[in-house]
């Protein structure tokens, strides 16, 4: 695999400041980054975050942004239609400005498969517009969503219909919402437009995240079942460990081991 298709989100450091979150995951040996949808990493409102200062601002530490880690949709049963439109037209624009091939997006709030219905024209309107600007629209698998649910989540993809709207896979999210991550995979298949890679296992604890490659997911799997789909979007390494191991530590690892199942 190339490379450039893989990534590392700033989640685990998103409060600390762009200059050492680019520093810790350039010295990884990550080209690509996928920010954090909040400051200081990254803001939809121009003027909360200077997009071509930040652009720059990767670039010295010989990175590009693959993905923006958006919520545009979340609310839009609060704010309206059109004031949410904004928040999503602007994301796509900082996307399609700053090189990233995809934002994050939100099917709204709560799981009840009856929102889909509602949520039908936004998102016909938002991927006419991503694909205008050549960005994908990805709706994370996430507990609290109906993107957890692969069979509450898929009417509303099949209903917008467009190569640039569809799913973030995360496999191991739907391990924490008890959802088989190999038994969805055909639901999805052919409409994941971005990857989030992270492991983790169920004990007698709990839910509990791993160090990449000492958990549950069958990361090869996922791997060779994607590319074998013709997936071509990016792979994003998402560190939500750093309280047992510091990132700047453990991620060097993960992308090793990542790139050794690649």
């Amino acid at each position: 695999m190339n490379p450039d298709r893989i990534s590392a989100c700033t989640y685990a450091v998103r409060l600390e400041s762009l200059d050492l979150t680019f520093q810790i995951i350039a010295g990884a040996g990550c080209r690509k980054v996928d920010l954090w949808g909040g400051l200081p990493n990254y803001s939809n409102d121009p003027a909360e975050c200077d997009i071509p200062a930040l652009k720059a601002k990767a670039a010295a530490y010989g990175l590009t942004i693959a993905n923006l880690g958006t919520y545009p949709g979340r609310k839009i049963a609060e704010v309206g239609y059109a004031a949410e439109m904004l928040e999503m037209t602007r994301a796509i624009d900082h996307a399609a400005f700053l090189g990233a091939r995809s934002i994050r997006v939100c099917p709204g709030h709560g799981e009840d498969p009856a929102i889909v219905e509602g949520l039908i024209p936004f998102f016909r309107e938002a991927a006419a517009y991503a694909r205008s600007k050549g960005v994908y629209l990805g709706m994370e698998n996430h507990k609290g969503s109906i993107a957890g649910n692969p069979e509450a989540i898929m009417p509303l993809v099949r209903a917008v219909n467009s190569p640039y709207f569809g799913i973030l896979y995360e496999p191991a999210n739907l391990m924490a919402c008890k959802v088989d991550y190999k038994e969805a995979y055909p639901l999805f298949k052919g409409w994941i437009t971005h990857v989030h890679v992270k492991d983790s296992h169920w004990t007698e604890q709990g839910y509990e995240r791993t160090m990449f490659g000492e958990g549950d997911i069958d990361w090869a799997w996922c791997i060779a079942t994607l590319e074998a789909d013709g997936y071509a979007g990016d792979y994003a390494l998402e560190y939500e460990i750093e309280k047992v191991v510091p990132i700047a530590e453990g991620l060097p690892l993960w992308v090793q081991r990542f790139q050794a199942l690649a």
